[in-house]
C-alpha cells in the first residue's frame, strides 16, 4: 500500500493489518476515534516506526497497531485527566 494519501480508518485496517502505523494530522471524534488521516509511515516493527518518526519535524499524529496486541505486549487502561475527558 502507497503512504501519503488521505484514508478512511476501515481502509487503514484492512491496508495494514499487525503493522504499527504513523498517521498525519488524524481527524478524530470527540472521544478520539480515528475517522480518517493521512497515513505516511507504516511498519511491522515499532523500533523502525520510532527511528522514522525522529526524523521527522514535530507535528500532530497518532501512531496505532493495526489488529491484536503485538506478541510480548501488555495493555494499561488509565483514566484520561478531566481536561481530556469527551
Amino acid at each position: 500500500m502507497e503512504t501519503g494519501s488521505v484514508m478512511s480508518w476501515k481502509e487503514i485496517e484492512d491496508a495494514f493489518d499487525s503493522e504499527w502505523v504513523l498517521i498525519e494530522d488524524p481527524e478524530q471524534t470527540p472521544s478520539l476515534e480515528i475517522i480518517r488521516g493521512k497515513v505516511i509511515f507504516h511498519s511491522k516493527d515499532r523500533a523502525e516506526l520510532n527511528a522514522k518518526m525522529a526524523e521527522l519535524p514535530r507535528m500532530h499524529h497518532a501512531v496505532i497497531y493495526i489488529g491484536g496486541l503485538p506478541e510480548g505486549w501488555e495493555m494499561i487502561l488509565t483514566p484520561l485527566p478531566a481536561t481530556m475527558s469527551p
